[in-house]
């Protein structure tokens, strides 16, 4: 067996705490570096976590012993860091989106076949307990074939409880792009590729108006929009609706279903790796929660970098992938560029659906 990929961390923001928490944990991965544009952020996290060495960006793209960049910095910078890791022969692993822009994360995928090298993406959410529960139930045939899914992230914002909201508000954010990639990712996971979309977009709110601290009192342009919905149809003929809103106080929907000719299946928030699912059969004509009982129910961010790691050293497809990413990032423009024209939109990517999580990565202490 081929040693340990060796992993360096490029972004040491909020998120990138999880994933410094977990790497270590998981046999495929040696964790040899971290970077950051600010030093005493990266020196912070190489001090928490243990990790050897605490370098610039520039430094670990040069740096030989590294094999993979887990690229956790800003969306805006996902593309271009991305593809000077690929420049440099690393393999590459992005916090979603892939990039902001389509013509990027083409590059990305391009530069990779050209250079034999690997690209994966967030969210790994999708392999967790609560969604392969989903997979396998959905693959036993208990709710019959499915016929058609619906998707809700409806919130009410983030300027009363973010410290740095602005963000939220601008190109390459808004509610689609933020959270969409978790409905979307799970839902391609199960259903397979989307073959077309047609959407609705609007800004509700021109300004906001920040009630957390730091910055209580400042004003947010907005400058994306706060509230997109869609339909799209599967390549399988599967029907769906999605709706993602920063504008809505409170709703009782759920976060996804999805509707088969014998049954129905509540999947849990696809931002979590564990439960609940909640099942109906036809025949029963009640709701029972299923057990989960899969690995994985925790929070465990960084599962696709493992998988990741696994796939490279045994030599089969990863999970978390470039292509499927890709093709989220793809529907996602879709639905804001139908909304622009007024138009059903074709999806031109066909990613691969993932195998289910059936063997998975091994942890530390697990064999």
């Amino acid at each position: 067996m081929t040693p340990p990929l060796r992993v360096a961390v490029v972004g040491c923001g909020n998120i990138s705490g999880i994933y410094l928490k977990n790497l270590p944990t998981f046999k495929d991965i040696e964790l040899v570096a971290c970077a950051d544009l600010e030093p005493t952020r990266a020196q912070e996290a190489a001090r928490t976590h243990g990790i050897p060495k605490a370098s610039s960006p520039q430094e670990i793209l040069a740096d030989d012993q590294v094999d993979l960049i887990l690229n956790l910095t800003t969306p805006d910078a996902h593309a271009s860091v991305a593809l000077a890791a690929l420049e440099a022969g690393k393999h590459v692993y992005n916090e979603k989106p892939l990039a902001l822009e389509l013509s990027d994360a083409q590059r990305m995928l391009e530069l990779a076949r050209a250079k034999g090298l690997r690209v994966g993406c967030a969210p790994d959410t999708f392999l967790g307990a609560g969604l392969q529960t989903c997979r396998e139930i959905l693959d036993s045939g208990i709710i019959g074939e499915p016929v058609a899914t619906t998707a809700f992230m409806t919130v009410a914002g983030h300027e009363s409880w973010h410290p740095n909201p602005a963000f939220y508000y601008q190109p390459g954010a808004g509610p689609m792009f933020d959270m969409g990639p978790y409905y979307l990712t799970a839902l391609v996971s199960l259903l397979g590729p989307v073959r077309r979309v047609v959407g609705q977009a609007r800004a509700t709110f021109p300004e906001r108006t920040i009630t957390s601290q730091p910055r209580y009192g400042q004003k947010i342009s907005v400058n994306t929009p706060t509230h997109v919905s869609g339909l799209f149809e599967f390549e399988s003929g599967v029907q769906g609706s999605i709706l993602t809103s920063f504008d809505i106080q409170a709703t009782n929907l759920p976060w996804l279903e999805i509707y088969g000719s014998k049954g129905s299946l509540s999947l849990p928030d696809p931002n979590t790796f564990g439960g609940p699912v909640r099942l109906f059969k036809a025949a029963e004509k009640t709701w029972s929660e299923v057990l989960v009982r899969r690995p994985f129910g925790e929070n465990s961010r960084g599962l696709g970098v493992a998988d990741l790691a696994q796939a490279i050293r045994t030599g089969r497809p990863h999970r978390a992938s470039g292509e499927l990413a890709y093709h989220v990032l793809e529907v996602m423009h879709g639905f804001l560029e139908s909304a622009r024209q007024a138009r059903h939109l074709e999806i031109q990517s066909r990613p691969s659906r993932p195998e289910a999580l059936i063997t998975a990565p091994a942890t530390i202490g697990a064999l």
